[in-house]
């Protein structure tokens, strides 16, 4: 006897990084892709600076999608969210380049900063941040069988050995070379798709 395929997902959200926004490249393509699907609910909310005000969006925002059909991506600081959101349960995750540390690493941006795509858009990074980013931290992915993870060695940004230990009991992908916004998206983009279950 073979074993049920398991449930298509129904609900993808997206969560982008540190001064990124849902114009980020990554973001921006699977937009692109989710408008193509039907039936499937797709959402990318412009994350607040204070990640205690994100998270209670994120969590508020899909607290009616099904568990077991529902799907996160995250990116950078986002893939350190979607960490958080999949331990509640229910989820399956797709990690890129996840920020591991952001408590330490973005001390340094206490004050006033520039959104990436749009340098117009400034926002205040406030020093109690910090101790939300430390409040949240998830440590290693609760249910890591239902997380996939890729990291790019040539990240400029994060420590790609950080980002592996932390995440080795996953589904790990570490790439030779490559960048933190990893530029190489679309040419893993269909094994992330297949690990959320949407696409065959």
């Amino acid at each position: 006897m073979t074993s049920a395929a398991p449930p298509s997902t129904t609900h993808l959200l997206y969560l982008h990084g540190f001064r990124s926004s849902p114009q980020s490249m990554k973001a921006a393509k699977m937009a692109a892709w989710a408008a193509e699907q039907p039936g499937l609910t797709w959402w990318c909310p412009q994350l607040p600076p204070s990640p205690a005000e994100a998270m209670a969006l994120v969590r508020e925002g899909t607290s009616h999608w099904p568990a077991g059909r529902r799907a996160v991506m995250g990116s950078s600081l986002g893939g350190f969210y979607a960490t958080a959101l999949a331990g509640d349960g229910g989820w399956r995750a797709v990690l890129i380049n996840p920020a591991v540390h952001p408590a330490r690493d973005l001390a340094k941006y206490i004050g006033e900063q520039t959104a990436w795509h749009d340098p117009d858009v400034r926002f205040f990074f406030r020093a109690e941040f910090i101790a939300e980013l430390e409040t949240i931290d998830p440590g290693a992915p609760r249910e890591p069988a239902a997380v996939q993870t890729w990291i790019a060695q040539g990240d400029e940004v994060l420590d790609w050995r950080e980002m592996a230990a932390r995440h080795a009991a996953t589904e790990l992908h570490v790439l030779e070379g490559g960048d933190h916004a990893l530029s190489s998206f679309d040419t893993h983009r269909d094994a992330m798709l297949r690990f959320l279950n949407l696409c065959p």
